[in-house]
């Protein structure tokens, strides 16, 4: 268990490295405004372009992660997606590549479990309580 606990906070080289560039380009750009330098604002400008950019590279490259939690066996940020070359349900980078599973809604990634409820009727119906039932002995 780590220190934030049993989840996946989708740390990634995708991830890192984007972060990473839109920092250095924020920080560039508000020292240009500040001191006057237009040359330092331009420069944070690009640094934040190549970000978004080399952020949407190392997506689709396999660097970066699909939407939702992934097994815990692919926790790690060194972790390739092996479902990026077909593109991601939902993903707008994928389907702006052209990724065919992007705009079909399927990917042979990994896709958890959708949650059930405990028991009873299911969360939110309208001929029940709105209140979740905890199984007996917990």
């Amino acid at each position: 268990m780590s220190v934030h606990g049993d989840v996946d906070l989708g740390h990634t080289v995708a991830g890192w490295t984007g972060t990473t560039l839109a920092g250095l380009g924020c920080t560039a750009a508000g020292a240009g405004l500040c001191l006057g330098l237009t040359w330092g604002a331009w420069l944070g400008a690009l640094l934040l372009v190549a970000a978004v950019l080399g952020t949407w590279i190392l997506h689709l490259a396999g660097w970066g992660k699909p939407s939702g939690p992934r097994p815990a066996g692919q926790w790690d940020w060194r972790v390739r997606d092996a479902g990026a070359r077909h593109g991601h349900p939902g993903c707008v980078g994928c389907r702006l590549a052209g990724r065919p599973g992007a705009a079909r809604g399927t990917s042979r990634a990994h896709r958890s479990p959708v949650p059930r409820p405990l028991s009873g009727s299911p969360v939110g119906a309208e001929d029940g309580p709105r209140t979740a039932r905890v199984p007996a002995g917990r």
